[in-house]
Formats: C-alpha cells, structure tokens, sequence
C-alpha cells in the first residue's frame, strides 16, 4: 500500500495526566500493624510457683543443715547426702530426679522453691490412651493376645496361656510382698541368657540411658517394656558410662532386675522368672525436671599446698618444656610411670 517507510517511527500515546513518580511493576504489600497483646503481653499473676522456668529466675535459697526443707503432710522434700530427694507416703525409698549421676557432696543451695514435680493427689493422672474398638474397622480387628506373665503351674500341658492387656492404675506399689529374690527366681542357665538375649541384638526397641543417668520416669519406661519381653535392652551414652558398675548398681537396686549380659555400654536386663506385670510397683511420673541444687565447687583451681597464682605459674613452666614422648590415641607407655618418677 506505501511506496515507501515512514522516516521517524510514530510517537507513543501521551497520558492525559502525567505522574511525577513512575509506578512500580509490583505493588508493595502492606501489612498491617502488629497487635498490642503481642507488644505488651500480660502478666498472669495466677500461675503457680512451681510452674516457673528456673533458669529465668534468681532464686537462691542457701541450705544450712541437711533434712526436710518442705513438707506437705505426708509428701515432703528432703536435702541430703544424695541431693534433693522426695518422700511420698508408702514409697519403697526416696525418689530422685537421678539416681546414678549425684555428686558425693551435701548441696549448699537450691534454684527453686520446694515443690514436688508429682501430680497433687487430688489430681489423679488423666487417661491419655485411646478408646478400644472406637471405629467400625476397629471392631473387625481381632485383639492382640499377650503371652501370661503369670501362667498356672499345673494343667497346661504345654500349652501356652493368653491374656489381654488390662489398664492399670498408677501410683501404686507392690503388694504381693515378694522379695526380689523370689521374683527372680532359679538363676538363669547359660542356654536360657543366649536364648534371652539372641532376639534383642537386632531389636531396636531399647531404653536409652543419657547424661543424666537412671532417671525416676525411666523405672515406669522398664517396666513398660518388661510387659512384652522378659529382656529389657538399656544402652547406656555419654558420661554415665564413665563408671559403668555405678550405674548397673542403680539399675538393679531400682527396678529389682538382674543383669544378665553387659557388652560395653548395652545392658540386658531380666525381669525375673516369677516377674508379674499386674503387682508391679508403680511409681508416679514426674511432670517436669526439677532445678539442680547448688554444689559446693567439686574441681579445685589449684592442687593441695599451692596457691591459685603459684599454680599458673607452674603451668606456664610446663608448657615451654619439651615433652620426654609422645602418646597417640590407642598406644600405651608401659615405662612412663617409672619415667615420670625419676624426673621428679
């Protein structure tokens, strides 16, 4: 239709009202204010005492002689040799937040009021499982069996006795006045501990012991386990294995079990031969760590006769020494003791 191209190209279509700031691509979003019940919250003047975080408070209470520093009727907190402990009325011993890792020295001071970390007893634990054969698939399960701890001794004839498993309550303890060494029984052939432990190398269901040791809730969590399998499998982490007999000693004088197998630090317990998962002792659970008391400094600066400056100045001494040998990670100098005798 044209001979020719235009020469300038067509200017684009002014605005009809020009802005003096471009617009941006993308609009920005605009939020809105923040609430003021998160810039000032409030302050609950109801919340109980014992309910506080610790390590947000300066609470310092010195201890001056060991006994009890708290009581409520029967239940009360006591500080001794082994910490603080709690005594509840008809409990077998004192209970502990740990048993195994407590230091040998009586606690100078404690970081928290006196309270008990148990449940009051106007409180009774709440049911935290789950209805059985709620639903319609529910029903047309078939109810798992469990092998009887507690089997008749005549008229089985071989056969193997099944029960169900029975909801119990908690906070009991042992009635049937069994001594440990009746529950325990005949000791166990070496035939019987091979076929015990064989089933649990593999298995991964065990209890892990930590930095803090046998703690109180772990007693609960054995016996748990000691209701499926006569075999509880504990393995042991961290510093409580530092002085493994230490913590075999709690464990068995805790729980009431034998230690049949111990491989480093995995621990195979036994329940016992006459062991019945319905008159078990029953402990209650705490429901929150409690604060560590205050110990007196355990790890002096200087050794016994020296000053802390005259320490230091030994220690810069030592350093521009030159070493008599060298250890690696897996050697040992059977002659380095004699060596280091002569040099003194």
């Amino acid at each position: 239709l044209f001979s020719s191209l235009p020469s300038t190209p067509p200017s684009p279509p002014t605005p009809s009202h020009p802005s003096s700031t471009p617009q941006p691509p993308i609009p920005i979003p605009k939020y809105p204010p923040p609430r003021k019940s998160l810039q000032n919250p409030p302050n609950n003047q109801n919340n109980h005492p014992a309910l506080k975080h610790h390590h947000r408070s300066s609470y310092h209470k010195p201890v001056n002689r060991p006994g009890v520093i708290a009581s409520d009727g029967d239940r009360s907190v006591i500080v001794g040799d082994s910490g603080v402990s709690y005594l509840l009325p008809g409990a077998p011993f004192q209970f502990q937040f740990s048993y195994s890792e407590t230091p040998k020295e009586k606690p100078i001071a404690i970081r928290e009021p006196a309270f008990l970390p148990f449940a009051p007893p106007t409180m009774p634990r709440p049911w935290t499982g789950k209805a059985p054969l709620k639903s319609k698939k529910d029903k047309e399960k078939k109810v798992r069996l469990l092998e009887s701890l507690n089997p008749p001794r005549g008229g089985s004839n071989g056969a193997k006795q099944l029960q169900m498993a029975k909801p119990l309550e908690l906070g009991k303890y042992s009635r049937d006045g069994k001594s440990r060494e009746e529950i325990l029984g005949e000791p166990l052939r070496k035939w019987e501990i091979r076929m015990l432990v064989k089933p649990m190398v593999s298995d991964n269901r065990q209890v892990n012991l930590g930095r803090d040791g046998l703690t109180h809730n772990m007693l609960e969590l054995i016996h748990s386990h000691w209701k499926r399998s006569p075999v509880c499998k504990i393995r042991c982490k961290g510093v409580p294995t530092v002085d493994m007999q230490n913590v075999c000693h709690h464990i068995e004088d805790k729980t009431g079990g034998k230690i049949i197998l111990r491989v480093g630090g995995v621990v195979y317990l036994f329940r016992g031969r006459n062991y019945d998962y319905s008159t078990r002792p029953q402990y209650p659970v705490m429901l929150w760590k409690p604060a560590a008391p205050v110990y007196p400094k355990l790890i002096q600066a200087a050794p016994g006769g020296l000053t802390k400056a005259e320490a230091d100045e030994l220690r810069l001494k030592g350093k521009s020494l030159l070493p008599i040998c060298k250890l690696g990670n897996v050697h040992y100098d059977y002659h380095l003791h004699s060596s280091l005798i002569s040099l003194a």
